[in-house]
C-alpha cells in the first residue's frame, strides 16, 4: 500500500463512521414526529426484510403524528408488526389502508435517557474513527519497517500528522452532531 491509499482509506472509514452516526441519530425520538423515526424500521414482507421507506409513503400531517401509507395495502399488518417489534415505544393504529403513529410527549426522565443513548452512539462513532486512525498508523509503520525505497520517514511522519488532523476533525463533527441532537431531545 502507498501513502495516498492509506490516507484515503482512513478518511473513508472515518467519513462512514460519522455518516452512520447521523443516520442513527435520525431515528432517535425527540418528542415530535419525524419520518426519520420510522423510515429504517425493518419489515418482513414479500418473503424478505425491507425498510418501511421502501414499502410505504411516510408523512407527518401534524407535530405529534406520523402517517404511513403502504404502496400495497396487503402489507399493512406486516408494517404494523414491524413497528411493534422495533421497540420504539409507539403503538401503531391501523386505520384501513393507513397506519397512524401518535407520538406522546417525552417525560423529563425519558429525555435524559435519550440524551445518554445519543452520547453512547457518539462514543461508538468516536471508537470507529480512532480504530481507523490506529489501522492507518499501523500501515504507515509497516511502510517504515519494510523500508519502501520511495517513502521517507519524513513523509510517513507527515502522513501520520494528516491522519491525526483528520481524526480530530471527525471527532469534532461527531461532538457537534451529538450536541445538536441532545439539545433537540431536551427541548420541551
Amino acid at each position: 500500500m502507498d501513502l495516498d491509499t492509506i490516507l484515503l482509506e482512513a478518511e473513508e472509514a472515518m467519513d462512514k463512521a460519522v455518516d452512520y452516526l447521523r443516520s442513527e441519530l435520525k431515528g432517535v425520538r425527540t418528542g415530535r414526529a419525524s419520518p426519520g423515526l420510522v423510515e429504517f424500521v425493518k419489515v418482513e414482507a414479500y418473503g424478505g426484510e425491507s425498510d418501511i421507506r421502501s414499502l410505504a409513503a411516510i408523512s407527518v400531517p401534524e407535530p405529534t403524528q406520523i402517517v404511513i401509507k403502504p404502496f400495497d395495502a396487503s402489507i399493512v399488518k406486516d408494517i404494523a408488526r414491524g413497528l411493534e417489534r422495533a421497540g420504539l415505544g409507539l403503538n401503531p393504529n391501523v386505520d384501513g389502508k393507513v397506519i397512524r403513529l401518535s407520538i406522546p410527549p417525552l417525560s423529563g426522565e425519558r429525555r435524559k435517557e435519550m440524551v445518554n443513548s445519543v452520547k453512547h452512539m457518539g462514543e461508538q462513532a468516536k471508537v470507529s474513527v480512532r480504530n481507523a486512525r490506529r489501522d492507518a498508523n499501523k500501515h504507515l509503520d509497516q511502510l517504515v519497517k519494510d523500508k519502501v525505497a520511495s517513502i521517507s520517514e519524513d513523509a510517513v511522519t507527515g502522513a501520520k500528522a494528516e491522519v491525526d488532523d483528520s481524526t480530530k476533525k471527525h471527532e469534532a463533527d461527531i461532538e457537534a452532531a451529538v450536541e445538536s441532537k441532545s439539545k433537540e431531545v431536551l427541548q420541551v
